[in-house]
Parts: C-alpha cells; structure tokens; sequence
C-alpha cells in the first residue's frame, strides 16, 4: 500500500498541548497503567557522544594529538570532523580518511597498519583530556535522568565509541563508580555493525528484557536514528552542533536540548506514536 507523508516530528509543546486538550489541565498525562493497548514506559536509551554530552570537539583534540604522536601530520579541523562524523566509529572514520588521501598502495597498507595502534593512543589522549578538564552532560541531561530513575524507569547506554570512552565520560560526570545510574552500557566492541545498523540497539533491548514498545530512545545524529529506528525504536533527537544541519525527519520528537522533555511527556510520546502506527 502506497505510505503518507512522514509524521512532523513533536516538540514538547505539542505534546503537552495535546495533553491539555485531552482534558488534563496541567498538559501532562498520568502515569500509563498497565491496561492493555496502552504503552508502558519502561527505559530510557541513551546514545552517548553528542546526545549525553558534546564530546565531539574532545574526540577531534584526541585526533589530532594522537596522529603527532605517529608523526603522520594530519589535522583534522572542525569543518572536517563534522563530515568525518558521518562514519560511525574512530577506527572506521580514520579508515576513511586515509582512503580519501590518495597514497600509493604501498604507503596506504603501511598507514592502515597504525590504525589500532594509533585509536588505542587517541583514547588514552581523550581520557586524559576528560581527566583535565570535565566535559558537562548536556543542558537537562542530568535532570531528566534524575527524574527517570525516580520514575522507576531503567537507564541505558548504546554507543559506537569504546567502553573505555564510556567510563571515561561517566566517570567525570557521576564519579568513580557510574555504573549503577544505569542498568545496561552497551559499547561498539560488543556487536558486530555499528550504527545506523540496529545492533547496538538490539544487545541494550535483549540486555533489559524488554521490548522496544516500552522504550524510547535519545540519540544525535542521522545514523543513530537510523539504528534505533531500525530496532523498532521509539526516538528523541536532540542535535548537537556539529549535525544541526543533518535531516532528521524521521525522528518521532527533535528537540534543541532535554531542559523542556518531562517523563510524562515521553510516556505520551510513547503512546501516541504506538497507536498511529
């Protein structure tokens, strides 16, 4: 059967509008009960570079050190990295660029060698660079987990960087031990595809033992739109600056940050979005 237009994605306004004409007069709905046909919120799946925080700008200082370090003189400026991040995972994206250099087969082969190698290096830069300096979560990040977890919702991370970034991050942003904020971390050296194919996302929903109908899903870019949407995902995008500019109209709700999402809001996002199916 021939498919509409796709839905516009929703703001919070909107749902807490719709909320209001519903009949609730402060534009948030109940919790949803567990009646049958009405969606349960369950967990939050949070993708972690440029949703959780902006750590992009971090990762591309990490780059350009660790390619000194191996006397290769490249730089990668911002106007670069941004179409880089287009590629999902440091070692693929440094793969890619090499590609687009031109090098002789020789010099190539030998370049592509230094890979691991070299992603090894950048991450003990970035590690350090998050050490000296804590790199915030985003604007609401912190709140809306607070108030998530306070909901009995589950928490959980699906992210194409390493579990090294991974505790790296959390470690500046909730302490030594971060891992009890969440329920499942799951990182790109545990599936084989990373974003936008769904694998990441598929591990985090078997991890749970849920299914995606009572999750949503938080994610920056196109590709990790993709990815959750592939798994069946419910899915929030908030844009980070270096992909403001990509098309995010598959995305069920896009928002400039967190500061304005609510639980109740994300439980009629969840529901309205399962029933026009």
């Amino acid at each position: 059967m021939p498919q509409g237009p796709p839905r516009k994605p929703r703001s919070p306004a909107r749902l807490r509008q719709a909320a209001a004409d519903a009949g609730h007069g402060d534009g948030h709905l109940p919790r949803q009960s567990g009646v049958a046909g009405r969606a349960v919120l369950a967990a939050l799946i949070f993708d972690l570079d440029g949703t959780l925080a902006d750590t992009e700008e971090t990762h591309r200082q990490a780059f350009n050190a660790a390619f000194i370090e191996f006397e290769l003189w490249w730089d990668w400026s911002p106007q670069r990295y941004v179409e880089l991040l287009r590629v999902s995972g440091g070692q693929e994206r440094i793969r890619h660029y090499v590609d687009t250099l031109g090098l002789p087969p020789a010099e190539r082969a030998r370049v592509l060698e230094l890979v691991p190698a070299l992603h090894r290096t950048k991450t003990r830069i970035y590690t350090e660079l998050l050490e000296q300096g804590k790199r915030p979560f985003r604007p609401g990040v912190a709140r809306l987990l607070r108030a998530a977890s306070d909901a009995g919702l589950k928490l959980a991370i699906a992210s194409t960087t390493t579990s090294a970034n991974v505790d790296a991050l959390l470690r500046a942003n909730l302490g030594p031990m971060p891992h009890p904020a969440f329920s499942v971390i799951a990182c790109a050296d545990q599936v084989r595809a990373k974003k936008p194919a769904p694998d990441i996302y598929r591990l985090v929903l078997a991890s749970l033992h849920l299914p995606a109908t009572h999750c949503i899903a938080f994610e920056d870019s196109v590709n990790g739109l993709r990815a959750a949407k592939a798994a069946g995902l419910v899915t929030v995008v908030t844009p980070s600056r270096w992909n403001a500019d990509e098309d995010f109209g598959g995305a069920d709700c896009v928002v400039a940050s967190l500061e304005a999402l609510e639980v109740p809001d994300l439980e009629r996002l969840l529901g309205e979005t399962l029933a026009a199916a």
